[in-house]
């Protein structure tokens, strides 16, 4: 069975906002409205859900924060679902969600990233439906660095688009805006030079497969159930093989390695092509960097692994379709991302 699309955004479609895992302080409010007015400025009109409440660790109970995300992943009416922000604890929805319901749903676009690659990863492999790993809604204002895309130019193109983003060569390298006292900023700050690198081998890399991954630190939690199961979702869907992206949030290098060693052997990169390495502002340990981190777990691969790709937690934001099939290729002069909504 293929890789199911849902249908490009049209304007006069109903976008869902709704929180699985941490809700928004009221204080934060202002940013979550100037993002709703920059998607209802694409001329989509925005619906937002009860579960966003900020007092605890999640935006409500575990049943009514999977009960509103799957009303709105099966009401024909709403094209789209994007959280405002990731959080902590998504996968208590896992258990929750009524995943032959997802299956038989026409499919609707989910978007996100961090903590919301709990639930984005395992609905591509579990149900066949693409998912778009891309800013989160309180990111979606920014405006999109020359080569890259936001999330909303993806979920508005046709099934059989092909797309590139290329690298802009410059990201952040401190911290994140205060949308308390600046709700309205558009700008971010890109002040640091870097492209990516090849941390497996010197040369050029040419790779396709299709693309699947998210977090380290939440996925991690879900390797050996049936809830990522890389290798069924390649045999069905992706006999050509995966590219795989991960990328991590905050743990040190040394816990970033035996959560990639116990990903490894639990058989999430079997299917792997090449390994996409999110960009990340993580700590080292000493001379144990984040790099070394990835190699020690990820070489017996012998695989491309690529580091320092924009799909992290480090802005700017390279948004990635699972289930698409892609393309990577990194060369001395040139790296740059295809992906073909096929």
């Amino acid at each position: 069975m293929a890789v199911r699309y849902p249908r490009p955004l049209r304007p006069g479609d109903r976008v869902g906002i709704t929180s699985p895992s941490s809700g928004v302080p009221k204080d934060l409010w202002p940013r979550l409205e100037v993002a709703r007015r920059v998607v209802e400025s694409r001329g989509y009109e925005v619906v937002v859900g009860r579960c966003m409440d900020a007092d605890g660790h999640v935006s409500a109970p575990a049943a009514d924060r999977a009960h509103e995300l799957m009303s709105m992943l099966t009401d024909p009416g709403i094209r789209a679902v994007v959280p405002p922000w990731g959080g902590e604890t998504a996968i208590d929805l896992l258990p929750l969600l009524d995943w032959d319901r997802l299956r038989a749903a026409e499919p609707t676009w989910f978007v996100g990233f961090s903590d919301i690659s709990t639930l984005l990863t395992p609905l591509t492999l579990r149900t066949g439906t693409a998912t778009l790993h891309g800013n989160n809604l309180m990111d979606t204002p920014y405006t999109v660095p020359d080569g890259l895309l936001s999330w909303l130019d993806i979920a508005a193109a046709p099934e059989g688009h092909r797309f590139t983003q290329v690298p802009p060569g410059r990201h952040r390298s401190t911290g994140w805006d205060d949308y308390r006292a600046h709700p309205e900023v558009r700008e971010c700050t890109l002040d640091a030079a870097g492209r990516w690198t090849r941390l497996d081998a010197v040369g050029d890399v040419d790779v396709e497969g299709r693309l699947i991954g998210g977090c380290i630190e939440t996925l991690c939690n879900l390797t050996g159930t049936a809830y990522l199961d890389t290798s069924a979702f390649a045999c069905a869907e992706a006999p050509e093989g995966l590219l795989v992206y991960i990328e991590a949030v905050e743990d040190n290098a040394f816990t970033i390695c035996r959560n990639l060693h116990g990903m490894r052997l639990a058989g999430f990169f079997d299917r792997a092509n090449a390994v996409l390495v999110g960009r990340t502002s993580a700590p080292d340990d000493g001379s144990f960097t984040q790099h070394r981190a990835v190699l020690d777990a990820l070489g017996p691969l012998g695989v491309p692994i690529l580091a320092d790709v924009e799909c992290g937690h480090v802005p700017p934001y390279l948004p990635i379709v699972n289930g698409a099939r892609g393309r990577v290729v990194h060369t001395a002069n040139r790296s740059a991302l295809t992906q073909t909504l096929d």
